[in-house]
């Protein structure tokens, strides 16, 4: 899946729509973290996925650790 954000100046994305995006992702992660996937071998795949020449594991582990904490600092 390639997910591309494409901003428009003269039509923004609602508030709302925005909102409701990080809300999904936030609670996305914890049904994938709830799962029998380990967070390490969430890791590895999204390594292997992404590519390991573009990113690393350590940036994906920042990643996962960021988004729990998602709707606390974008949702009000």
């Amino acid at each position: 899946m390639d997910i591309r954000i494409k901003k428009n100046e003269e039509k923004p994305e609602s508030v709302e729509l925005l909102a409701a995006s990080v809300i999904q992702v936030a609670e996305g992660f914890q049904k994938i973290m709830s799962g029998p996937l380990t967070r390490g071998a969430l890791v590895v795949l999204l390594h292997e996925g992404i590519g390991t020449s573009k990113i690393t594991k350590n940036q994906i582990r920042l990643v996962l650790d960021a988004l729990p904490r998602l709707k606390g600092w974008y949702i009000k």
